[in-house]
């Protein structure tokens, strides 16, 4: 695929306050990619700066090889052919499903504007509401209108400032889905915003992780959280703790979890020796009743297919660990704590 979007060193600020600096990504034709980070990291920065609702401080956009922002020229946001998907969906609440459609189709006669209406409402699987007014629907409903709008004039590239948000989960979960298809049925490259892994790995090819105005991580979600770049990563990409530890050798480790050995190399032949920093995910944790560490149970969660558990170690250290199957541990009860032979995810200290 050929690349669409490069964003090169791009560099930001609102009154004189820096908020972005030297961000770098690009995506190909008919790509997703998610911009991932707590509030406030400067997502929705570098999606204004690529719509071109905000001037550069330094760096350059290039669209298809065009160079659309830099600090010395801008191109007006009409002209860039991107369409918008807002937080709070942006419908024009006196104009009809089928009028907020077609608001964004200039210089068409009637006839194209209905066919072209038509068309996206089905796409969007909302084909007879045209007729109907936007306090008429329910939030999803009007989530896949603004989406329709904004697929309308078929755009090359597609930004969404946190577009499911207002929904529940479950909503939100469907249509991630459902909008994936439909960008991959289209071939329209896209960026979203959002603060939810979930989310991002449901619908990105690529993710990026920004945090204080940078990108900390850019690659695709089995990237990101397998191989994460920092502990700041692995702990926004999936939820886990750090845990101190000493190399023994280049596949395995001492930390509080005890001596472990894993399938796979994390370091070196030189390594040993080396502090380190061992990152555990609750998927990362095996429970029994023999052998393993010593763990107390402080509470259970009931999930449905999985239960996750709070457990304590002898050191006063809490975690968690998830165990699929009926069985139910109760709490207090004291049980063997074994960590996964797979690869692990190990920081060493500088």
């Amino acid at each position: 695929m050929s690349e669409l979007l490069r964003v090169n060193q791009l560099g930001c600020a609102y009154q004189a306050q820096p908020v972005l600096d030297s961000v770098s990504f690009s995506i190909a034709e008919g790509e997703i990619a998610c911009l991932l980070g707590p509030s406030g990291c400067g997502k929705t920065t570098v999606l204004r700066a690529i719509a071109g609702f905000i001037p550069l401080l330094q760096g350059s956009i290039q669209l298809a090889g065009q160079e659309i922002s830099s600090p010395r020229q801008i191109v007006p946001p009409e002209r860039r052919g991107m369409g918008m998907v807002f937080q709070d969906y942006a419908l024009f609440p006196h104009l009809s499903i089928a009028d907020n459609v077609a608001f964004g189709l200039k210089g068409l006669g009637r006839a194209d504007k209905a066919r072209i209406v038509d068309e996206v409402l089905t796409l969007v699987e909302l084909p007879d509401l045209g007729r109907r007014y936007p306090h008429e629907l329910s939030g999803g409903q009007q989530q896949r209108v603004a989406l329709a709008r904004a697929l309308a004039p078929k755009p090359r590239l597609l930004l969404m400032d946190e577009p499911f948000s207002n929904l529940d989960a479950d909503l939100r979960r469907q249509l991630s889905a459902e909008m994936r298809r439909i960008l991959k049925q289209q071939k329209i490259a896209a960026i979203m915003v959002t603060h939810d892994q979930q989310e991002a790995f449901t619908l990105g090819d690529r993710l990026g992780v920004l945090s204080a105005g940078r990108v900390q991580q850019w690659g695709t979600p089995e990237e990101l959280f397998y191989r994460p770049a920092s502990p700041e990563v692995a702990a926004f990409v999936g939820k886990g703790v750090l845990l101190e530890g000493r190399a023994l050798g280049p596949d395995s480790l001492e930390c509080e979890l005890g001596l472990l050995e894993f399938a796979e190399p994390f370091g070196t032949d030189g390594c040993q020796g080396a502090g380190l920093h061992l990152f555990i995910r609750p998927c990362d944790l095996q429970l029994n009743n023999e052998g393993g560490v010593p763990a107390e149970v402080l509470s259970c969660e009931f999930q449905g297919s999985q239960t996750l558990y709070r457990l304590r170690l002898t050191s006063g250290r809490e975690l968690e660990a998830v165990e699929s199957g009926m069985h139910r541990y109760p709490i207090g009860e004291r049980l063997a704590l074994h960590v996964a032979p797979h690869r692990p995810i190990v920081f060493f200290d500088r």
